[in-house]
């Protein structure tokens, strides 16, 4: 076996070790639904979106940030649990089920 060939090997080893490193260093979020953000959960605030700011679909239209208008007590935005209720406003329930 020669030098060069040793060299890429070597090369290609450390390049797989890193690769596999940064992979499993970055976990997969928790399943089930559950909104969290580095370990603080998250609830769906409604009716203090601003106009085009919106996290999700809501009656209307299917896609975040459509909501034209702001305040839409059918609207949500994800903020930090206990937050919510200590909004002007805010409300964990939809002011309509669609």
């Amino acid at each position: 076996m020669n030098y060069d060939n040793l060299l890429k090997i070597a090369l290609a080893g450390a390049l797989t070790v890193g690769v596999a490193g940064i992979a499993t260093a970055a976990p997969a979020p928790a399943g089930g639904g559950a909104m969290k953000a580095g370990g603080m959960g998250m609830v769906k605030c409604y009716g203090i979106n601003a106009a085009h700011k919106n996290d999700c679909k809501s009656p209307g239209h299917s896609c975040a940030g459509q909501d034209s208008k702001a305040r839409d007590p059918n609207a949500f935005v994800a903020v930090p649990a206990g937050l919510c209720e200590k909004i002007d406003g805010g409300s964990t329930t939809p002011a309509t089920k669609g």
